[in-house]
């Protein structure tokens, strides 16, 4: 059975192994990385993925980049443009600053980092698993293989179910790289918790059937009144649970939050190429002068959120209120 780390945290031969998110759940493949501009084209590729687990990857490719004697300014900026939405990444790459041209203390680092996210994932499931009950559906991949090792939103459905709160999950299949089927699936199916996998079209339906008791989603970036960006479909289903009255949650680490933001106008918004949803198992879906938009990412307003939890706590609207409050030095 594959490690649920995203990546294993320590240097052997100069390298770093990350593990290809895209071969799972079938095959599990260490892809050995030694440089930063590798480590870059990982996280670009979606070999790692998830905000928080992006964000160790970037750390550690700076890690590798020292012991490579690669320019630190030139290897950051490599890793920083690799994929734009997820705030955890230039969050991680602005705390290995300090340390830039000092591989023992940049290790150093990057362990610190990897340990406080785990700590903050702790906290997020603990506080998020207060808040859902009954059959719960989520989107997208939440759990360890997105993050630090406990996961954020998928991390409180699973100590819910453990509580005895949550009965059943829904997992959205998430196209087009089935994020959802491939890796929340295998991950809760691990950690038995009955789930059943639907289309992503599936949720409305669903909920008017009253087989829907919360959502509960995670976030690449958030501005500080509660918007937020997340895999492309949250912002439909967010529509969806609010015309039918079920509770909408977003769980996400403080570092995902975008300070410099008022309001999710200003979030970047990755658009990935157009061959990611033109094919499907390798064969052409449309035909080959068909052309095909792949937004990655959709932003939510904070006014169809219910509440908003991150290693401080569960937080009600206003949400912009508590936000600062959480920030504030």
């Amino acid at each position: 059975m594959p490690s649920t780390l995203p990546l294993r945290p320590r240097i052997r031969d100069r390298r770093v192994l990350v593990l290809d998110q895209r071969r799972l759940p079938f095959d599990e493949v260490w892809i050995p990385v030694a440089s930063a501009a590798e480590m870059a084209a990982a996280i670009r590729d979606m070999a790692v993925r998830g905000a928080p687990a992006v964000g160790l990857a970037a750390a550690w490719g700076m890690v590798l980049a020292h012991l490579a004697g690669e320019d630190p300014a030139e290897a950051d900026a490599c890793l920083r443009s690799a994929r734009p939405t997820a705030v955890n990444l230039a969050h991680a790459l602005d705390r290995m600053r300090p340390d830039w041209g000092d591989p023992k203390a940049s290790e150093i680092r990057a362990r610190t980092l990897w340990r406080e996210v785990k700590r903050a994932e702790r906290a997020i499931v603990r506080h998020g698993s207060r808040c859902l009950a009954g059959r719960v559906l989520t989107h997208c991949n939440t759990g360890p293989l997105a993050t630090g090792g406990t996961g954020t939103a998928l991390g409180a459905i699973v100590e819910g179910f453990r509580q005895g709160r949550i009965t059943h999950v829904w997992v959205d299949e998430t196209r087009p790289w089935l994020q959802g089927a491939r890796l929340t699936a295998w991950e809760l199916a691990r950690e038995g918790v009955p789930h059943a996998v639907i289309t992503d079209s599936t949720s409305a339906a669903l909920m008017a059937r009253g087989e829907v008791d919360a959502v509960a989603v995670g976030a690449d970036r958030m501005a500080m009144n509660g918007d937020f960006a997340n895999k492309i479909g949250t912002y439909g289903l967010s529509v969806l649970a609010r015309h039918h009255d079920i509770p909408f949650w977003v769980m996400l680490p403080l570092s995902s939050l975008d300070a410099r933001l008022a309001t999710g106008e200003g979030i970047p918004i990755e658009e990935r190429p157009q061959e990611e949803v033109r094919t499907f198992a390798g064969r052409a879906i449309a035909p080959s002068d068909t052309p095909f938009r792949n937004l990655a990412f959709d932003v939510t307003p904070h006014t169809l959120v219910t509440g908003i939890v991150t290693e401080r706590g569960a937080l009600l609207p206003p949400f912009d209120e508590g936000l600062l409050r959480w920030t504030a030095p």
